[in-house]
């Protein structure tokens, strides 16, 4: 691979934003045919630049060069780079659900017979497309009706559509199951063999150290260092130290765990889905919290995890059907999230960007938002009082923005997850239940989001952990329930807690006794 022709050159990359160099002389040469990836901490400038190859921040807006394919480009907008064969695949899907495969497949690029669109022709190609990319689906089945791994396969069978030569994929695995992921990074090696380069900017660093060929890391918007992967013998470790700049020794932060009483339960929960009324996502599920314990959840995706605790959370998923709730030891009813948050109660959604936020506010804005009695007087917000909270939380959890002015659509990733949790520590809640807390954040922002879990829970509150990464509810939790098909099938103390003993009850619904 290191004999193979460079096909991309970006040169002394610098972008600005207001009050942000989020790019400092950046520089990436990309061979053809490889499989390269981009690592650095949330904040980095991965995406950024990313979206400077890709036409997203135009020529003008940036200083330094591109070279592609031996001739210098300048990009005007998305359309010409994907004209030049340069596609991204964010990691927000831009499929549009109401429409079928087809139609998203050729959104913009539709085969046209005469003037009209040939639907016969794109029905053909889409089928030949879906093929090459391991999807087996009727092409005029709706988006909306297919799961979040087969939507990236869509995306994926839209760029050949445009006959990509260059694939960059921003997150890829996210939101996908362990099964979803291994058939995704499969696809990519086959690519890779067929002479397709990619670029693939990712936070799970075993996909990373097994797939990529080298490995360009960022760090505060500057170039460290690229690695061969297989010459310089990368490992997980190694990615981590040129990423934070420093050894990493552990990726859990040490803590004594000191559990008090169960303070909260939940008794018999079962709930309806929604739309299908026969279908119950959560039957009969029990499950307890301790003071000053952090408790997982660990299932498959569709298993019901979120679904039991959206619906635990005020109702806000799914019909009711039947179930107590118990909280110091007095019976209480959660009919709406205003009930639940009035009960001391939180919920960190797992899709921080369409629930969790609000991408038109500031930070501060956000940080109150959760409990705006706070900050009021008289009915009045007290705007010295919002800025004095949201600082507050800005500095405690190290949240990277120049002021908390600053808008939560420009912050990375992990530091929108920390806004997220500044709201919900804002409403002082007893029991705060996180749903996939550190999904698509980096290992250096992971390590401090643990560290704020463990703090809150050494406050004597109760912490619900979701989570799809095994080592990470290991590490984290101090009992961890099993979930599968909407029901608990086993609960497992840390000091006996493994990989394939979850496994095992995660995919089997016999329920069996605590460990």
């Amino acid at each position: 691979m290191s004999d193979a022709p460079v096909l991309l050159e970006m040169r002394s990359i610098t972008k600005e934003f207001p009050g942000v160099k989020a790019l400092a002389d950046v520089n990436l040469v990309v061979r053809a045919g490889e499989i390269h990836a981009i690592c650095g901490e949330n904040g980095a400038g991965k995406s950024t630049l990313m979206k400077v190859l890709s036409g997203v921040h135009p020529h003008g807006s940036y200083d330094g060069r591109i070279v592609y394919r031996g001739a210098e480009t300048r990009f005007a907008d998305i359309r010409a780079s994907e004209g030049a064969g340069i596609v991204i695949i964010h990691q927000e899907l831009a499929l549009v659900p109401d429409m079928s495969i087809t139609e998203n497949i050729f959104l913009g690029n539709e085969p046209r017979r005469r003037g009209a669109i040939d639907w016969r022709l794109a029905n053909r190609r889409a089928v030949e497309l879906m093929a090459r990319v391991g999807l087996h689906e009727d092409p005029d089945t709706l988006v909306k009706d297919i799961g979040v791994g087969k939507q990236q396969l869509v995306e994926i069978a839209k760029a050949f559509a445009k006959d990509v030569r260059l694939l960059i994929l921003d997150e890829p695995t996210a939101a996908l199951n362990e099964a979803d992921s291994r058939h995704l990074l499969d696809l990519l090696r086959g690519f890779r063999s067929r002479g397709v380069t990619s670029i693939m900017i990712s936070h799970k660093l075993n996909e990373i150290e097994a797939i990529a060929d080298r490995i360009t890391i960022l760090r505060d918007g500057r170039t460290v260092e690229t690695l061969d992967v297989r010459a310089d013998g990368v490992d997980e470790d190694r990615i981590v130290r040129g990423m934070v700049g420093r050894e990493l020794g552990s990726r859990f932060p040490d803590r004594t765990p000191r559990i008090g009483e169960v303070f909260f339960e939940v008794r018999d929960w079962t709930v309806r889905h929604p739309i299908s009324a026969e279908r119950r996502v959560c039957r009969n599920e029990s499950f307890v919290v301790r003071r000053g314990e952090i408790v997982g959840f660990a299932g498959l995706m569709g298993a019901g995890r979120t679904e039991l605790a959206m619906s635990v959370f005020g109702r806000s998923y799914g019909v009711y059907e039947s179930g107590t709730i118990v909280k110091d030891g007095r019976q209480i009813v959660l009919r709406s999230v205003a009930d639940a948050i009035a009960h001391r109660l939180a919920y960190v959604s797992e899709d921080r960007k369409a629930i969790g936020l609000n991408l038109l506010d500031d930070i501060k804005a956000s940080t109150v938002a959760a409990k705006l009695a706070k900050v009021t007087r008289r009915g009045v917000l007290d705007a010295v009082a919002e800025h004095r909270a949201a600082e507050s939380y800005r500095r405690e959890l190290r949240i990277k923005a120049p002021t908390v002015d600053e808008g939560v659509s420009r912050l990375s990733g992990g530091n929108q997850q920390k806004v997220v949790l500044a709201k919900w520590m804002f409403t002082d809640p007893d029991l705060l239940i996180l749903d996939e807390p550190t999904r698509g954040i980096d290992v250096g922002a992971k390590y401090e989001i643990y560290g704020v879990i463990q703090r809150l829970a050494d406050q004597g509150r109760g912490v619900v952990v979701i989570s799809s990464e095994l080592p990470e509810l290991i590490g984290l939790c101090d009992r961890i329930y099993t979930v599968c098909e909407g029901a608990i099938t086993g609960e497992i103390a840390r000091e006996h807690a493994d990989p394939e003993t979850l496994m095992k009850r995660m995919t089997s619904t016999k329920r069996t006794q605590p460990r």
